[in-house]
């Protein structure tokens, strides 16, 4: 009987052990679904489309409403949800700060929008800390992450078209370039890329106007890029302590290198170079009236309306700003004609074809008082004025009409 007793708690024992166990197990098992489960109902999503962003889905509005009541910091935003670039090496990484960008709150969704878009064949990071929300209930050691990776796109390599002003003398006081590319191009770090050298081949001392907001135009073909005018006007100082950034008589080279990235993260087919001379300064504004005017002609056939300047014009602002007009006999005001504006010749020759066929009367070519010549010159108004002058602040509206006929 003792034997069989003995056996029996025996039995007993090692059943309730295995139940403790399995218990035990279901316990773990438990809480590491309650965690799963607690970081499933946070969502990390990145849009890397036109409007890049980075989002982050809330079990309910009622999750993120306290960040809407928050003056944080940037870096405190950056705690909450953060976004990096990795470059492959972790030392590297862990010292890199977050991408910068802004941070809003609409319904149950957290929004990221980075200041620059994301790039082609670089690999992000999101990390987010869902118990630094104000109340939060989450244990500190929730973190929630997600990576993304942006993916190259096979496609003719991006290469510079053309370089404005495109003589190949200039004046002293040139105030700006235009770089045309082939294809959208990346945002950040450019004057990396863009090089002033002299004759000796040495770099020219800081030509550029370097400023944080880039000029691109909406497709991100082409880079306006400024002479600094500190190097331009006389009388300041950057010009009486460090000289002109171009000078009379001498020839230069403005250099794009080949490593600069297009907007898929590819680098250019080539560099690129402009070779130039540099001629006398101009301090005389534009005078329309001294343009040669070649009228279309129905008679002979003649489409196009032609118009020849005396000195280069600035070559956006002569396409953008120069517009024809018809004249009305009625009071009501004249609209633009619809067409196609071209500039050769070095930007001395400026055309016109309108979308619908000319008809007979009197036209108007309009010129706003603001466009420029290769040295900012407006009309009336040169760009470099006596320092003791007043200048009038106000943006004016004033405009040169320039008749002519259509026979």
């Amino acid at each position: 009987m003792r034997l069989a007793f003995d056996r029996s708690g025996g039995r007993e024992t090692a059943a309730l052990l295995f139940l403790k166990i399995l218990f035990s197990f279901l316990l773990i098992a438990t809480a590491s679904a309650e965690t799963i489960d607690r970081k499933s109902v946070w969502r990390i999503r990145f849009v890397p489309e036109a409007s890049p962003r980075v989002l982050v889905t809330a079990p309910s509005s009622a999750s993120l409403r306290p960040l809407r009541r928050v003056h944080w910091t940037p870096e405190q935003w950056q705690s909450l949800l953060s976004v990096h670039a990795e470059q492959g090496e972790l030392t590297i990484d862990i010292s890199l700060p977050p991408m910068a960008g802004e941070y809003r709150v609409e319904g149950d969704t957290l929004l990221f929008l980075p200041r620059f878009p994301f790039a082609p064949g670089v690999t992000y990071r999101a990390t987010f800390h869902p118990s630094l929300i104000p109340g939060s209930r989450e244990g500190a050691s929730v973190l929630i992450g997600e990576t993304f990776r942006v993916e190259r796109r096979s496609a003719a390599p991006t290469s510079v078209t053309r370089v404005y002003p495109s003589a190949d003398e200039l004046p002293e006081n040139l105030l700006k370039f235009y770089v045309q590319f082939s294809a959208p191009m990346s945002r950040g770090h450019i004057y990396e890329h863009i090089h002033l050298l002299d004759e000796q081949r040495k770099p020219v001392e800081l030509p550029f106007l370097e400023i944080d907001e880039e000029l691109w135009d909406v497709e991100m073909k082409r880079l306006t890029l400024f002479i600094d005018p500190g190097r331009i006007k006389r009388g300041v100082r950057p010009l009486e302590e460090v000289g002109p950034a171009l000078e009379q008589g001498k020839h230069y080279s403005l250099v794009i290198d080949r490593g600069w990235h297009d907007a898929q993260g590819n680098s250019l087919s080539n560099s690129y170079e402009k070779n130039f001379s540099v001629g006398p300064p101009d301090r005389s504004p534009p005078d329309p009236k001294q343009w040669q005017i070649a009228a279309p002609s129905l008679a002979e056939g003649k489409t196009r309306l032609e118009v020849r300047f005396p000195d280069p014009m600035d070559h956006a602002l002569a396409l953008r700003l120069i517009r024809v007009e018809r004249v009305q006999t009625s009071r009501r005001t004249p609209a633009a004609l619809e067409g196609t504006a071209k500039l050769d010749d070095n930007e001395r020759h400026w055309s016109f074809t309108p979308s619908q066929p000319w008809q007979r009367g009197t036209y108007q070519l309009v010129v706003p008082a603001i466009i420029e010549d290769l040295a900012g010159n407006n009309i009336g108004k040169p760009f470099e004025v006596d320092l003791f002058d007043t200048i009038q602040k106000r943006p004016t509206n004033a405009v040169t009409r320039l008749s002519f006929e259509v026979r």
